[in-house]
């Protein structure tokens, strides 16, 4: 069983992101948690790979569906359909088109409870329900509204796997293993070493 200290998780800098100039600022956010960087490249993603990203999960078109059609009417607003199947073939189209239109940054992050922290971080993915002090919060403005309005993707930056099991599938989607490192980070000792050893000679 892998140690907790090594749970990794996928982060996708979005092309709005990138042309944004936000790649510095997002990457410290996670820098500065703890977590450690063991794998960043830049890539214009195919629609094939976006498409395979987003199924990676076998119940993610019917749990999506479902998901924005009760946001639909929990607002009063009538959903684009009851299906949910056509409610994420909307979504998802909508992704490939956003997703191809630029560079993205991939990234694999390393740390203990990764996924959650990375998420944590990262805020909801609705920039403007999101929490200040968030990725999303602080540095984008989008909505679901606006977005829909315009029939687009809402621009929220970020991608970030949702379990543990999705960041597995998705990591080996954008990285070879190879392009993983593995290497120590001098700070590890301060989160990780069960007694603090070795701080005073």
């Amino acid at each position: 069983m892998t140690h907790p200290k090594e749970e990794k998780t996928l982060v996708l800098i979005k092309p709005d992101g990138v042309q944004r100039s936000l790649i510095g600022d997002i990457i410290c956010r996670y820098e500065r948690s703890g977590l450690k960087l063991v794998g960043l490249k830049m890539l214009v993603p195919t629609k094939e790979l976006v498409e395979k990203h987003y199924l990676v999960d076998p119940e993610w078109r019917i749990k999506t569906g479902k998901k924005t059609i009760e946001s639909y009417l929990k607002k009063g607003k009538n959903p684009p359909s009851d299906d949910p199947l056509k409610v994420t073939e909307i979504i998802l189209n909508n992704l490939k088109k956003y997703m191809i239109k630029g560079p993205v940054i991939a990234m694999v992050w390393q740390g203990m409870h990764s996924v959650g922290i990375v998420r944590k971080i990262t805020g909801g993915t609705e920039p403007l329900t999101s929490d200040v002090g968030t990725i999303r919060g602080d540095l984008t403005i989008d909505s679901y509204e606006v977005s829909d309005i315009d029939g687009r993707a809402v621009r929220n930056l970020i991608h970030s796997s949702g379990s543990t099991d999705d960041a597995e599938k998705e990591i080996v989607l954008w990285f070879d293993k190879d392009e993983l490192i593995n290497y120590k980070l001098v700070g590890e000792a301060i989160l990780y070493d069960i007694n603090l050893d070795g701080i005073l000679e």
